[in-house]
């Protein structure tokens, strides 16, 4: 049955509440409302209703992901993971997650290196750490790939080894060595750069090395 709209009010929100001669009332987007232009005395038909609801929740879920967005880059399973918690329909989802990719605000290779820049100024990690952080967020094994092939362990370990000695000022060599080796092996570096790290940092600091 084709419903008449009877009114329409705009709210403070930018949000449009449209009344129909029925009884029901619904509300939208002043952005939903402009593109269905919805006025007082348009008829609507059920499909066109359905139509625009739909449009509205996308717009929803649209904003969601661009409002995530902001703080920095996410990858696809970040985006999926928010709206289906948020309680998005399957098909939103997807939608939102297409018009994302065409206007270039979705890219998987672009996050993960926009990752490991991020990684490599703030939080030096091996290139296998920072792969298995990549994998964790959905990345594909292509585009771990990729990006961490450039990754060059040996000076990550040093400006990692670098901050975590100025913290460890004035003990002893085995104390030095025992919680750099720790620290260093939690951000995935392996065993034998470990101990090349440590010896540089070391002899680094003006001590020597005990026999």
């Amino acid at each position: 049955m084709n419903v008449t709209i009877i009114k329409t009010q705009k709210r403070p929100n930018g949000m449009v509440k449209v009344s129909l001669d029925e009884g029901s009332s619904f509300t939208v987007s002043s952005s939903v409302a402009a593109e269905a232009n919805l006025h007082e005395g348009q008829v609507l038909s059920p499909h066109e209703i359905v139509s625009i609801r739909d449009a509205e929740l996308l717009h929803r879920s649209l904003h969601s992901a661009l409002r995530y967005l902001g703080p920095r880059p996410r990858s696809e399973m970040e985006i999926r993971l928010r709206l289906r918690r948020q309680g998005f329909a399957p098909t939103t989802i997807e939608t939102t997650i297409a018009k994302l990719k065409e206007q270039g605000l979705l890219d998987d290779v672009a996050f993960a290196m926009y990752w490991r820049e991020n990684r490599g100024n703030f939080k030096p990690l091996s290139s296998r750490r920072i792969g298995f952080e990549l994998k964790q967020k959905g990345v594909s094994i292509e585009a771990i790939s990729e990006v961490t092939a450039e990754i060059d362990d040996e000076p990550s370990a040093y400006r990692a080894a670098q901050r975590k000695a100025r913290s460890l000022s004035g003990v002893d060599y085995h104390t030095f060595r025992k919680r750099l080796a720790m620290f260093l092996k939690q951000r995935g570096f392996d065993y034998d750069l470990i101990n090349r790290t440590i010896d540089r940092v070391w002899q680094e600091v003006g001590t020597t090395k005990p026999d």
